[in-house]
């Protein structure tokens, strides 16, 4: 007999007959992370092309409960086929491989959590958020400082006007701190018996393996795999400003950097984008410089003296007419600059609804469809196409100077061979569904 939830221990009380079945894709590294926070659910399946990093992750404690039971695949496809009892999906693979799972999981009526960036091409980002409202499902990126109570300060004192008109916004990392500005690599390794490279590949063109190289972290770096270091961080660092200030698509992206590896394989190992968003209502055009491999804004002269600008990964400052803000990575620490002014503000009253968490908002929003997940694709979708299209910006640096973009159409008016980097060819076997 299955006891209504209520019964036996209020409204927040979840019965085994209430857990969702979840699957996961990616079971290490950020992967193993996803599944620890949604644990209390039932793991249901578990997918990773190397059995040695999956044998590692159900090594540790915590996975006692589930290490056993729950399914073992290194196929997403034959997973995702095999097993309709899945509920969600929690999708942690390098980049270029979030899409296909993920539209192969929606199309099945699946609820899809992806790691950030959301997708590795504009168009993909696009068809993400597309799918996701024909198929009806509870979606959520992975950019968890998008929950936390930094990022609702920031919307909150924004709106309250503390920061006057705001026409410019700076954002910074210490990013890469991995390989980025190199040749590929040459030569070849034996592949473990415990992996499947082929599988890894997916949907990238074949590449030899090569012990550490590309598997299981320096793919960031590369463009068949990864988004660079603005796809990797920018969804924990322009989310906050891209948020608070209402901002969409760019209207015109401009980019300078140190140099790319050869033939545009690997991101350059440092690039300054400028991000020109239009006026919209009653704000106005707002312009966006990123920062990365250590390049730094221009110190404000209001801070003080010794004081560290962001945090120790990166940060931001959102200048206005009255006065700057200045937070850390995942919107941490949000705060006047300089520090007397924090003093004199008289905060607002909470106006916006906070949250439980960016895996259990996914969670409670599958149970409950009154619920809204903050970071679903509808908003995360036009978050990751920013961030690709400084992207294209650096690939396109040295031909033009101000690429001109029409969100409206996902087009460039002004640069044809940059409307080719927009969108990109899959392997057989591992397209878009």
């Amino acid at each position: 007999m299955i006891v209504p939830r209520h019964v036996l221990g209020g409204p927040a009380y979840v019965s085994p007959s209430d857990k969702l079945n979840i699957a996961a894709v990616g079971v290490n590294g950020k992967g193993k992370t996803d599944i620890r926070e949604v644990a209390h659910e039932n793991i249901y399946a578990l997918c990773d092309i190397d059995d040695h990093k999956m044998a590692a992750t159900l090594e540790e404690d915590w996975t006692a409960g589930f290490r056993d039971k729950a399914r073992k695949y290194r196929d997403y496809r034959a997973m995702l086929d095999n097993e309709p009892e899945i509920d969600a999906v929690l999708i942690s693979t390098p980049d270029h491989m979030h899409s296909p799972i993920a539209t192969h999981a929606m199309a099945m009526g699946k609820h899809v959590y992806v790691q950030k960036p959301l997708t590795h091409t504009v168009a993909e980002a696009r068809l993400l958020a597309m799918r996701a409202r024909e198929n009806n499902v509870v979606t959520q990126m992975g950019n968890q400082g998008h929950a936390e109570e930094g990022a609702r300060l920031i919307n909150e004192w924004v709106a309250d006007g503390l920061l006057g008109t705001v026409t410019e916004v700076h954002c910074w990392t210490n990013r890469p701190v991995w390989p980025q500005g190199i040749a590929r690599p040459a030569g070849s390794d034996p592949v473990p018996a415990t992996m499947d490279w082929d599988l890894w590949l997916g949907a990238a063109p074949h590449r030899p393996y090569l012990q550490g190289r590309y598997h299981a972290f320096n793919w960031r770096g590369w463009r068949d795999f990864g988004t660079g270091v603005v796809g990797d961080m920018g969804a924990h660092i322009i989310d906050h400003p891209y948020w608070a200030l209402d901002l969409d698509l760019p209207s015109r992206i401009s980019a300078s950097s140190t140099r790319w590896g050869r033939d545009f394989e690997s991101f350059p190992l440092a690039s300054k984008i400028h991000f020109e968003f239009p006026a919209k209502g009653r704000r106005p055009a707002v312009k966006m410089t990123w920062y990365d491999g250590g390049l730094l804004p221009e110190r404000p002269q209001m801070i003080e003296n010794g004081r560290q600008m962001g945090d120790n990964d990166g940060g931001v400052l959102i200048v206005g007419t009255r006065n700057t803000l200045m937070h850390g990575v995942y919107g941490r620490d949000p705060h006047l600059i300089p520090e007397t002014k924090n003093l004199e503000y008289q905060k607002p009253a909470p106006t916006m609804a906070r949250s439980p968490g960016i895996y259990q908002e996914w969670i409670d929003a599958i149970k409950d469809r009154s619920k809204v997940t903050t970071s679903s694709f509808e908003y995360a979708a036009r978050l990751t196409e920013t961030m690709l299209l400084g992207n294209i910006a650096l690939l396109r640096e040295g031909e033009r100077a101000v690429l001109e973009y029409d969100g409206a159409n996902m087009r460039f008016t002004n640069d044809e061979a940059a409307n080719a980097y927009l969108e990109k060819d899959y392997r057989p076997g591992f397209g878009l569904v």
